[in-house]
C-alpha cells in the first residue's frame, strides 16, 4: 500500500498537472480501471481513456489550481482546491473537495468530486 507521504504527493502532482499538465499526464496518475465522478451524481467515467477524455475538456484552457487543505487516511485523501478558469474577459472558480481511493501501486483507483453551481463563482 502506498505510504501517506506517496499519496500526499500524487494530490500535490494532481493540483500541478491540473492548472499546467496535460489530460494524459493528469491520466498517468490513474489506474487502468478507475472512475471518476466529478461532480458526485453526475456521470461516472471508468477506466483511463474516459478519465484522459474528461480532462481534456479543459487542457487547453488558460488556468490556476491551488490547494486548500488536504487530508490523508488509509489509503485515501480527501482535499479542498480552488481552480481558476479564465475566458476572455472573464472566468469561473469552482472550489470543490475531491476524495482519491488509491490502489496497491499508489494509483489513484476512484475519485469523487464533491461541488454544485453554488461553489463556482464568476472572475
Amino acid at each position: 500500500m502506498p505510504t501517506a507521504e506517496q499519496i500526499a504527493d500524487t494530490v500535490h502532482r494532481y493540483i500541478g498537472l491540473l492548472a499546467k499538465g496535460s489530460a494524459d499526464d493528469i491520466a498517468a496518475l490513474y489506474a487502468d480501471d478507475a472512475t471518476v465522478e466529478d461532480p458526485v451524481g453526475g456521470e461516472v467515467h471508468i477506466g483511463r481513456q474516459a478519465i484522459r477524455g474528461f480532462y481534456s475538456a479543459v487542457e487547453n484552457a488558460e488556468k490556476d489550481c491551488e490547494l486548500v487543505t488536504l487530508r490523508v487516511a488509509g489509503n485515501e485523501a480527501a482535499f479542498q482546491f480552488r481552480l481558476t478558469v479564465k475566458s476572455g474577459d472573464g472566468g469561473m472558480v469552482i472550489e470543490p473537495i475531491d476524495v482519491m481511493a488509491f490502489d496497491e501501486d499508489g494509483k489513484v483507483a476512484a475519485m469523487k468530486a464533491y461541488w454544485s453551481a453554488e461553489n463556482v463563482s464568476s472572475l
